[in-house]
């Protein structure tokens, strides 16, 4: 289970990417604790086994994230690149659920031109106006993906920029031992982390191989007369954060970090980390949503446990949803 988000009606919804082989439910909506999947059987019924019998356009192939926008829709993204590999054809797409209905209310595809080969669409948030969505690519093709929720267009920006790229310098570890796989690759994931301001006015992101927070206002993004230079210089260095997967910001302006390297959760504030919490449960914390009691929600993927890294260990591997309650 990589992603979770709560409705303004506190449903929450997780999700399980096709990473090892095939997963029985790919998006699902927590009813009394048990998984039910979401928003029917049948959008969960692509596999492996059956891909050339199944339309990838109209199923889930391998979901990374899901979001609720507060404006009674769930939102899903669909990189469709089972195994973090091969995008399937047709596959990576936005989709959105009417939370009133289930039922799906608009799928937006992504062609070649804003899912190569080689991306990975990772994590998504949506401007307060309901006009743009923002995603960002942790494949080698790196990028930010900018969508008009209008017209639904989508494109790339800050594509190969030091932003969003790997950094090489960044080992990720877990409790001081790297994090490789047996042919002694690290763990090398680009743009994951993602924020927006509750203003809409700036977006937050990382690379995951990566320890530096970086922001840009959303106007730069989100005009099209921006030349790639113009936006490129407009990129904001925001200080040293760690090795972190998720992001979540919060009503006072404050970014919550899941630390992978730490099992911990800290908080940005005005350019200074402080710790929130640590407890080795937290075994890689991966996203965050907030309910609407403040209560968040976090999920722990358990990425260095997997067979990629550890392969001696089983093909599936427990992942937990926990919870807390912030202090200030």
């Amino acid at each position: 289970m990589t992603g979770v988000t709560v409705s303004a009606d506190g449903r929450i919804f997780v999700n399980f990417p096709r990473w090892t082989e095939d997963v029985e439910i790919s998006v699902a909506e927590l009813v009394d604790g048990v998984r039910q999947p979401y928003p029917n059987a049948e959008w969960n019924g692509w596999s492996n086994l059956e891909s050339a019998e199944v339309s990838a356009a109209d199923h889930f192939v391998n979901v990374q994230s899901v979001v609720a926008d507060g404006d009674g829709s769930l939102w899903v993204l669909d990189p469709a690149a089972p195994a973090t590999g091969f995008i399937v054809a047709n596959g990576p797409k936005l989709v959105q659920i009417d939370l009133a209905s289930d039922d799906v209310v608009r799928v937006i595809a992504f062609g070649p031109d804003v899912a190569p080969q080689g991306s990975y669409l990772n994590d998504v948030r949506f401007s307060p106006d309901g006009g743009h969505a923002y995603i960002t690519d942790s494949g080698p093709a790196d990028a930010l993906i900018v969508v008009d929720l209008e017209t639904g267009e989508g494109r790339r920006v800050l594509e190969d920029h030091f932003s969003v790229a790997v950094d090489p310098d960044v080992a990720v570890t877990h409790a001081g031992e790297p994090v490789r796989r047996s042919d002694n690759r690290g763990a090398a994931f680009a743009a994951d982390s993602i924020a927006l301001s509750q203003d809409g006015e700036t977006l937050f992101w990382k690379p995951l191989t990566g320890t530096t927070l970086y922001s840009i206002a959303t106007e730069m993004l989100d005009d099209l007369s921006r030349s790639v230079d113009e936006v490129a210089a407009a990129v904001l260095d925001r200080g040293e954060v760690g090795v972190t997967d998720g992001l979540w910001m919060d009503g006072a302006g404050r970014i919550y970090l899941s630390n992978v390297e730490d099992d911990a959760v800290r908080r940005w504030a005005d350019g200074e980390v402080s710790l929130v919490l640590q407890d080795d449960r937290l075994r890689w914390p991966d996203t965050f949503s907030e309910g609407p009691d403040g209560v968040i929600y976090v999920t722990t993927s358990r990425i260095m446990d997997m067979p990629w890294y550890k392969p001696e260990n089983p093909r599936i591997v427990a992942t937990t949803l926990w919870s807390f309650e912030p202090q200030d």
